[in-house]
């Protein structure tokens, strides 16, 4: 059927009206209100077929391949709105034909159709957009990375230039003169300050590598303390460990300070710092008695053996009078303590001996002397390096009786009571 065809077929109401005594100007009215209702009804019957159509062979041919892409590209839409395009370019061609007798109609129908097709045009690239981001969470390679942020960004960007197109569009003004830039530029500087941020945000969080999706991260501004299971444009999704969820601002990744345990979890072991505090005035000189009984704790006998044949070698050549201990050199306690407490960590097995492994002795302070532990657990699961935490604390503070130490403690209800 040709253009002439059309136009013909397309008065044919105006002339049948003319014909019966109504004005030129009402039938020409009512043609072009049928002919509206008429092509409307036609395209809307094109669209349904079309896209029951391309959905149904979209769907068809996904199942087929092996790749994964074309299953997104299902699940986000993006047959449903491809099969619109051949609807609204029928359409598009139709209106200058149909509607030729009337210009203002003509010129807002292919106006709306444009408008439509920006639209349209948004929504597509969407849809490619979000299966891409799909796809490449597949790969190891960027499964950590903030694709989603990416994504928003384009799509800020897609809706600019369609709201510019279709303000042109509409107004017939041309968005490219440097004053129209200027003020669009400051309006969206204004109105999406928030988000630009969280743009710069973005790519310096992945160009930096500061977090991942699925590092523990613990940001005590926020209350934060989980891993982290979302990263977009404007903000960061972290999981408790009590299952709660909290909100980052993007920008605040690096604008404030927060711990990420990743080094942790990607090194050889985790660190264990915890200091037991020892009372002051259970800390002596060890008599020969001391150090015999002292000798059965196997863990320390042969240091004690050796120890000692250097305590006496030093007094002797140096005629130290023993009949006060302080005099010359001597063992304590602590340190012998310190000693099993080192011994017992290098036969830990659960300790990772290649890391920094050390027994120190902190200043004194008001609540008696810290004695440190620091080294690494090999396992490096919460649960599991709790128990290991827990173990070797455990059996230190059982031994400590056995050096004649105690620990300090305040005075409970029961103590003063007793006192009295």
């Amino acid at each position: 059927m040709n253009t002439e065809t059309l136009q013909k077929y397309s008065c044919i109401l105006q002339e049948y009206l003319v014909g019966e005594g109504m004005t030129q100007q009402w039938a020409i009215f009512l043609n072009v209100v049928v002919n509206c209702i008429v092509v409307f009804i036609g395209v809307f019957i094109l669209d349904v077929f079309f896209r029951k159509f391309i959905v149904e062979a979209f769907k068809a041919f996904s199942n087929k391949t092996k790749t994964t892409f074309d299953d997104y590209l299902v699940k986000s839409n993006f047959p449903r709105f491809f099969a619109h395009i051949v609807p609204l370019i029928i359409f598009w061609h139709l209106i200058p034909i149909i509607f030729i007798e009337s210009p203002f109609m003509t010129n807002l129908l292919l106006v709306s159709a444009k408008i439509f097709s920006v639209i349209l045009s948004i929504y597509i690239f969407r849809s490619i957009l979000r299966s891409t981001r799909k796809f490449l969470e597949e790969s190891e390679r960027f499964k950590d990375k903030p694709m989603e942020s990416y994504v928003q960004v384009m799509m800020i960007f897609a809706w600019g230039v369609g709201v510019f197109w279709i303000i042109q569009l509409l107004t017939g003004f041309s968005i490219v003169s440097l004053t129209t830039l200027g003020a669009a530029s400051a309006v969206i500087l204004l109105i999406f300050k928030d988000t630009i941020l969280g743009f710069v945000a973005s790519i310096q969080v992945s160009v930096n590598d500061i977090v991942r999706i699925g590092d523990w991260i613990t940001f005590s501004k926020f209350g934060a303390d989980g891993y982290v299971t979302e990263i977009n444009l404007a903000t960061v999704r972290v999981q408790n460990f009590d299952n709660t969820f909290t909100t980052i601002p993007t920008y605040s990744l690096i604008a404030d300070s927060f711990q990420n345990w990743r080094g942790m979890q990607e090194s050889d072991g985790r660190r264990i710092k915890r200091a037991i505090f020892i009372k002051q005035s259970s800390i002596h000189f060890l008599s020969e008695d001391d150090i015999e009984r002292l000798k059965k704790i196997q863990l320390i006998k042969p240091y004690l053996e050796h120890r000692q044949k250097d305590v006496e070698k030093f007094n002797r050549k140096n005629e130290i009078d023993k009949e006060l201990l302080i005099n010359g050199r001597n063992q304590t306690n602590l340190g012998v303590f310190r000693y099993y407490a080192d011994a017992l960590l290098n036969e830990n097995s659960a300790i990772n001996k290649d890391l920094f492994l050390m027994v120190r002795h902190l200043a004194p302070t008001d609540k008696g002397i810290p004695i440190e532990i620091f080294c690494y657990s090999k396992d490096k699961s919460w649960v599991n390096y709790e128990h290991i935490q827990a173990d070797i604390f455990d059996h230190l503070l059982a031994a400590i009786p056995y050096f004649d130490l105690e620990i300090f403690e305040l005075p409970s209800g029961k103590d003063i009571q007793a006192l009295a």
